[in-house]
């Protein structure tokens, strides 16, 4: 009875959010990729400032649930954290019932008597499995689609029959674009680019590439006496350019993230300058590519979030450009990438090797990194293991050394967060942007 109870109360949430739709008529950016959807999204609230009223999916609710509770309104944290993958199935049952019928009514209402609403939401399509996106897809369709990055080993393809079908199920949010919508693609993914052809909507590219519309270049590292707080680039466009300069956060990703709502910004005709100051308020969230001061006056790169193979490579290309007295890489298992799980950890090893001069695992899958790291000669006594975040949480911080860097990444249940907690400064003593 609970489970059909709760069954009803999804289904009508999704009917309230349709007509919701209906009634607001909002324009409708719809964001999705294996990585780099919730930076791309922040990046986008950013660029239209106080120019526009935006409302955005709250952290990675980015599912048919999610979507429905982003449409309907805009609420408290600590009513949507009831949905978030810290309550367990189960747990919670009457506060969040009691939740849903809250929202039920106050959506009636707002039906019924028409109040401020956003003139554009910005909503994650996330897929986890065949048939995800079109479920999506069947509560609110986009006006304007983004595909952020796919790669050769997408995350969750597991679930799937191969990554090209991950590229196929994720291209559904542009072969829905109206022929006037915009598919902002990433130039730089051929994966993404394979399925181009897949829409009738007008395309948009963004990349450090030639060919793309929108592109980055003269990217760096920006550093200080206490290391490094940001990264520097260049936004070009139709043969201008603009300066970006985000603050305590770095790598390739939010790069792109920007490139992409610089995109979206343009559409709206926005100029590059006004795009530029506005994403001056683009902010790292925890977890993502965030500079933290560490303990022993360490710098931490706090990409503990999640993890694929693609993010993987990213991080510890951020990791072997960067100039420390020693680099640790503080890796553990990637998830949910199936048949490709030994493969895929293994060349992350091979990588190590290449970007750092200790390396910490933690879980099973993570042993396939240490294994590659020492088939690559690096050598055992630069290499720890360990089960779970919590035995190693001390480790790292015992082995941490005044100048060193460390980068923290791995998939979301590995809950390597903790071990940052561990090492990292209290806030107020920590970077300010």
């Amino acid at each position: 009875m609970k489970k059909r109870f709760q069954n009803l109360l999804n289904y009508i949430l999704k009917v309230l959010a349709r007509a919701m739709i209906w009634r607001y008529r909002p324009g409708i950016i719809g964001v999705t990729g294996s990585v780099g959807k919730t930076g791309t999204k922040q990046a986008i609230v950013a660029v239209f400032g106080s120019d526009r009223r935006v409302r955005a999916s709250h952290g990675n609710f980015n599912t048919s649930l999610g979507h429905p509770l982003t449409i309907l309104g805009d609420w408290r944290d600590d009513e949507l954290k009831l949905f978030s993958l810290e309550n367990k199935i189960g747990e919670n049952r009457a506060r969040k019932s009691w939740f849903l019928i809250k929202v039920i009514f106050l959506s009636l209402f707002r039906l019924i008597f028409k109040k401020p609403y956003p003139e554009l939401l910005i909503l994650e399509y996330g897929v986890d499995r065949p048939g995800d996106m079109r479920e999506l897809l069947q509560i609110v369709r986009p006006n304007i689609a983004i595909i952020t990055a796919i790669g050769e080993i997408p995350a969750h393809v597991e679930y799937f029959s191969g990554p090209e079908a991950v590229g196929r199920e994720k291209a559904r949010l542009i072969e829905f674009l109206p022929a006037a919508g915009f598919a902002i693609l990433n130039s730089d993914d051929m994966t993404v680019m394979n399925v181009k052809e897949r829409t009738r909507a007008k395309i948009i590219n963004f990349g450090f590439g030639s060919l793309a519309t929108v592109r980055i270049t003269n990217f760096e590292h920006r550093t200080s006496s206490d290391g490094m707080i940001g990264t520097n680039f260049k936004i070009e466009y139709g043969g201008s350019f603009v300066p970006m300069r985000l603050n305590n956060c770095i790598g390739k990703s939010h790069a792109y993230a920007v490139a992409a709502s610089v995109c979206v910004g343009l559409i709206f005709g926005l100029n590059l300058v006004r795009i530029a100051e506005n994403l001056k308020n683009y902010r790292a969230l925890k977890g993502r590519s965030l500079i933290l001061k560490g303990v022993k006056d360490t710098l931490i790169i706090d990409d503990s979030y999640n993890a694929s193979p693609m993010s993987m490579h990213a991080g510890l290309d951020t990791l072997k450009s960067l100039k420390a007295k020693r680099k640790i890489a503080v890796l553990g298992d990637m998830l949910e990438i199936g048949e490709y799980t030994l493969e895929a950890h293994e060349e992350i090893g091979r990588l190590v090797a290449k970007s750092a001069d200790l390396l910490i695992t933690v879980g099973s899958r993570a042993k396939f990194i240490a294994e590659g790291a020492k088939k690559a000669k690096m050598q055992r006594k630069y290499i720890k293991e360990f089960e779970t975040a919590d035995d190693a949480r001390i480790a790292v911080q015992d082995i941490m050394r005044k100048g060193d860097l460390v980068l923290v990444k791995a998939s979301r249940s590995m809950e390597l967060d903790k071990i940052v907690e561990e090492i990292r400064m209290p806030d107020e003593l920590n970077i300010k942007n």
